[in-house]
């Protein structure tokens, strides 16, 4: 049978510097808990405000440091899930429906 070769000191050292240690994942899930606390205040705070008449997304997304980039990589990775719900759909429409459906997508 053959034997597992012997980890070297080195291979060990490189494979711990590719992972994240157990402390930088915290640190990192801690950026995060924090950057969205920060986030969902200033959200609530413009919500809140009784001289707001009308929502303005952009507003938020433009002026909250970092909102734009996390609502963006939020939606793309949503995005296959809305796919999905799509395809599944698309069993239970009219013909009709699906030539309507073709011809936006073509435009």
């Amino acid at each position: 049978m053959p034997r597992k070769s012997a980890t070297t000191k080195t291979e060990s050292v490189e494979e711990e510097t590719e992972d994240h240690s157990p402390k930088e994942e915290n640190e990192d899930q801690s950026n995060e808990v924090n950057n969205l606390t920060h986030w969902l205040a200033a959200v609530l705070n413009y919500l809140s405000d009784d001289e707001v008449e009308e929502i303005d997304i952009e507003y938020l997304l433009n002026n909250t440091e970092g909102l734009r980039e996390w609502w963006d990589q939020y939606r793309e990775s949503n995005r296959k899930l809305i796919e999905e719900e799509i395809i599944s759909s698309l069993g239970e429409l009219t013909l009709e429906e699906l030539e309507s459906i073709r011809e936006k997508v073509k435009k």
